[in-house]
């Protein structure tokens, strides 16, 4: 495995980087440069939280529409996330390209992490997941209309993201303990991975 070559390997040594030295996302310090938008501790110890205008428009910090991907909470939200970037990321990288794989990963970190934060109105959320929907849906995609299975991905895998999803939004998933879930982010990433692979399916032969 050569870090040059594959793109998928230093997106996920970033995560358990900063995943480490965060100690999972308790140290405030360390994952303020990387939230949607921006935030501060007033004198009296409260979070204040900057506006999109602010962050984005009045001090132009773009990579925060991106960077929140990088954050993770717990050792198993790492894990998980990381698995499913290296196994979809070798696949997608070697038969589509580098340039395709980086173009999903970042229309897919835009669209899941501004989907959640405008509608939960939060910016205090992360993780690789929003991404991993979106790789998959490109997958999904483009795998309906090829004629042998060009990712070699279980169909069942395919429906047991959409049913997760589901799950998610009506609530399943919180009573089975699983915490908090960015569920907007989820459904941002699905979304704009499978419009790109539509877009991009014009543009390739598929057999």
């Amino acid at each position: 495995m050569n870090i040059s070559k594959n793109l998928y390997v230093p997106i996920i040594l970033i995560a358990i980087v900063i995943a480490v030295v965060s100690n999972f996302g308790s140290i405030i310090a360390v994952i303020e440069p990387l939230t949607y938008t921006n935030f501060y501790i007033t004198n009296s110890g409260a979070l204040s939280i900057a506006s999109f205008n602010q962050t984005f428009i009045l001090e132009n910090q773009w990579w925060r529409l991106v960077s929140p991907i990088f954050i993770h909470f717990s050792f198993a939200h790492l894990a998980f996330n990381c698995l499913w970037i290296y196994v979809l990321g070798e696949k997608i990288e070697k038969i589509d390209g580098k340039l395709t794989f980086i173009t999903i990963i970042l229309i897919s970190s835009i669209c899941s992490n501004s989907l959640q934060y405008f509608w939960s109105g939060s910016s205090l959320f992360g993780g690789l997941s929003g991404v991993i929907y979106g790789l998959l849906g490109f997958c999904m995609i483009l795998e309906m209309e090829s004629k042998y299975q060009r990712y070699e991905l279980p169909p069942a895998l395919y429906l047991f993201m959409i049913v997760w999803l589901g799950m998610g939004f009506i609530g399943i998933l919180d009573l089975f303990g699983f915490g908090k879930v960015a569920n907007y982010a989820h459904l941002g990433g699905l979304v704009s991975g499978m419009i790109f692979a539509m877009i991009y399916k014009y543009r390739i032969k598929i057999s």
